[in-house]
């Protein structure tokens, strides 16, 4: 997601202005964001803010969620964002209350975490041997796939099972060295020139 699109009222992806409940990156999809708030269990609802927005009152919300809905349907972010805030004040946080669950509705409803897992199996296979695959997340979620990823690509076996124990391993040629053993974050000036790069991380990796 990029920073013109979020703050694209009419694409609903934030609640600092009023818009539609959408969220979609390809507006052909049917999914939107008030269709899944609207249509959703609270169970549903509850792991997907706790899965995706690490949101440690989700099942509160999502009840608060289910609960209204019944008077009437989510339609705008500013709905969504004033049930949150009254249901979960600041209490001196600087972070709206609806910020984590506006992150885990777009990643659901665009299947981020699955794009992003086939959108690295497919450049790592288009690499040349040195050519290098850079990633920037915004998510510990994110993160954590491509990490995940890049310690399996790099890996000299694949594992035959569900576990892995030396009996169930397979030799192989690693597929990717990796370049960065941690993630890089932004530093003061960039954040200070860009708050929204507060959160980034980049790993890299290089083609075999």
């Amino acid at each position: 997601v990029s920073s013109p699109q979020l703050d694209r009222a009419e694409r609903g992806f934030s609640f600092q202005q009023d818009g539609p409940l959408d969220m979609r990156m390809d507006a052909r999809q049917a999914l939107t964001a008030a269709e899944l708030v609207n249509s959703a269990s609270a169970d549903e609802l509850a792991k997907i803010f706790w899965d995706y927005g690490d949101e440690s009152d989700s099942r509160r919300m999502a009840r608060a969620i289910e609960r209204d809905r019944q008077v009437r349907r989510f339609e705008t972010t500013r709905q969504l964002a004033e049930l949150m805030e009254r249901i979960s004040p600041r209490h001196g946080r600087k972070a709206h209350p609806a910020t984590r669950v506006f992150q885990a509705l777009r990643i659901a409803v665009n299947d981020e975490i699955g794009s992003l897992r086939r959108g690295l199996t497919g450049a790592v296979r288009l690499l040349k041997p040195g050519g290098r695959l850079a990633v920037i997340t915004f998510h510990s979620l994110e993160d954590r796939v491509v990490k995940e990823f890049g310690r399996e690509q790099a890996r000299d076996y694949v594992v035959l099972g569900e576990v892995d124990v030396p009996e169930l391993r397979q030799p192989r040629v690693p597929v990717v060295r990796l370049v960065t053993r941690k993630a890089i974050g932004a530093g003061d000036a960039e954040v200070a020139a860009n708050p929204r790069a507060r959160s980034a991380q980049l790993r890299v990796m290089e083609k075999i």
